[in-house]
């Protein structure tokens, strides 16, 4: 498997504070990356502006918004969402936010992820949840309630994402946060494995933020996280 053969699996996190830093990203990044993630941090600073722009250019928006409120909100947003074209819009998996987003996106392209457990997330935040399980019977839980309720995915730590594979098939995506090559610092995330491993494990996206962003070439950055990937599955 070569790197211009394979699936690009790389959604750059714009974790950026404006507009103007994350229009600097995309043109350092260039041709090698057309999916980009705007997260909570860019959103607020601009809005759908930004996500407008990013579609205008020709790439793809994974819209990070994490939506957790009562039904009717929620419908009422992700129906706002799904005139836009954004490609992945997240909502947290719990069973009546996850079933109104998927009646509110009906009939557009938009597709619901299910955010199972948050990578920052390690065994002692599981009393705060009310959760006497394990973070991955927690996540293969409301892994197998999305695909019950007919989301599009799940959101998933590298560490989960062969589990998960296995309760929902083939007919999800997983796209997998938390992804980090060897030697590099893992930040405010617990649940972390290579990019390789994630892919190997099940995974059809993987969201990578500073060790693209915040390296020296961008551009160069994700053709080495390409090349890991490649290399691997070449060995198999």
């Amino acid at each position: 498997m070569t790197t211009k053969a394979m699936h690009n699996p790389i959604i750059v996190a714009l974790d950026v504070e404006s507009a103007s830093e994350a229009r600097a990203m995309v043109a350092r990044i260039g041709p090698q990356v057309g999916f980009y993630k705007v997260g909570l941090e860019l959103y607020t600073a601009a809005g759908m502006e930004v996500v407008r722009e990013l579609l205008g250019e020709g790439k793809q928006v994974f819209l990070d918004l994490k939506m957790y409120d009562i039904p009717e909100t929620v419908s009422r947003a992700v129906a706002q969402v799904a005139k836009t074209g954004v490609r992945f819009l997240t909502v947290h998996a719990i069973g009546s936010v996850m079933r109104a987003a998927v009646a509110a996106r009906a009939g557009s392209g938009l597709q619901i992820l299910g955010v199972t457990v948050l990578t920052s997330f390690g065994p002692e935040d599981m009393d705060d949840l009310g959760f006497s399980g394990t973070i991955a019977e927690l996540v293969e839980r409301r892994a197998r309630k999305a695909a019950e309720l007919g989301v599009d995915g799940v959101v998933a730590s590298p560490l989960e994402a062969a589990a998960v594979r296995r309760a929902v098939g083939e007919r999800m995506t997983i796209v997998t946060p938390g992804v980090r090559s060897a030697g590099v610092d893992a930040g405010d995330q617990k649940r972390v494995a290579t990019p390789a491993q994630a892919m190997i494990d099940g995974a059809n996206y993987l969201v990578i933020g500073r060790q693209i962003t915040r390296a020296s070439d961008p551009a160069g950055a994700v053709d080495r996280v390409l090349m890991e990937i490649a290399e691997a599955f070449a060995g198999r």
